[in-house]
């Protein structure tokens, strides 16, 4: 498995452009709202048209995300969700989806805590396909996005709005996969979409790396992901979802992720 994980994403971007769609990448907290409710639902959204799924590893102090994911992240940690059951539920999403690229998106301290080399090695050998650390910026990210890529794992990097062109040049010599761009300062969650200045910020990194751009920070429902996919690659979902997985009852948690990505997955390719 050493240099195939990677080539998930790269093969399931390639067939979206050869038939001119977008992808549309779910977050979910690993073991929010239950420990038991992660592996299900990422079927659920895998079937409800998911082309990647990212896998929030839960922090004591999730700097970056906004009130609805960090509330996600204390749930989950509260009832005992760690790294290394992360990858146990990978591993086991493995077993029956060798298709769908799953990419982990966390913080640096539960990855220092195993070692960087140890953790990538349990990350390749579990069926990850990319990784996002959000306190790794790409300046200080050299040797960790060497030992990922050594194991055929795309080292992932955030763009914001404030991202210098030093700082993007540098992704682009790091970033595989693809990039994700935080479409709106500060925290994740947060209202206020302005389309136009996203799309104009878009087109610039566009020119400037090799790699998709993915939009995410501020999309709610499938009107606003159309209006992203139309210029973006990808269309990153969080916080609406993590949001409609904890008002469902327990039982239809999987459910309601999975019907609720449906329509914006509908509402994308209308």
């Amino acid at each position: 498995m050493s240099t195939s994980n990677s080539n998930r994403i790269d093969a399931t971007f390639a067939a979206l452009k050869a038939s001119n769609r977008k992808a549309l990448i779910p977050f979910i907290t690993a073991g929010d709202p239950s420990l038991d409710s992660t592996l299900p639902t990422m079927h659920a959204l895998a079937i409800a048209g998911a082309d990647v799924i990212e896998l929030g590893v839960p922090f004591s102090d999730p700097m970056a995300d906004g009130p609805v994911i960090q509330r996600s992240s204390e749930r989950a940690l509260a009832k005992g969700m760690s790294l290394r059951k992360v990858l146990a539920i990978v591993t086991e999403f493995r077993k029956t989806n060798s298709k769908t690229p799953v990419v982990l998106m966390g913080y640096a301290n539960p990855i220092e805590a195993i070692g960087q080399a140890k953790f990538v090695d349990a990350a390749a050998a579990a069926g990850v396909d990319g990784v996002l650390v959000v306190d790794y910026p790409p300046e200080e990210a050299d040797d960790f996005s060497a030992l990922l890529q050594g194991k055929g794992l795309a080292p992932i990097f955030l763009l914001a709005p404030t991202s210098t062109p030093e700082r993007i040049a540098h992704v682009a010599r790091l970033a595989r996969g693809y990039v994700y761009y935080v479409s709106l300062r500060g925290v994740t969650g947060a209202g206020h979409l302005d389309v136009d200045e996203v799309a104009g910020k878009v087109a610039a990194i566009k020119a400037a790396v090799p790699v998709p751009v993915g939009v995410g920070f501020g999309i709610r429902d499938g009107a606003t992901a159309k209006r992203i996919g139309a210029f973006a690659d990808a269309v990153v979902i969080g916080s609406a979802l993590v949001q409609t997985m904890f008002d469902a009852p327990a039982d239809q948690v999987a459910n309601a992720g999975g019907a609720w990505l449906g329509e914006v997955r509908k509402a994308m390719d209308a």
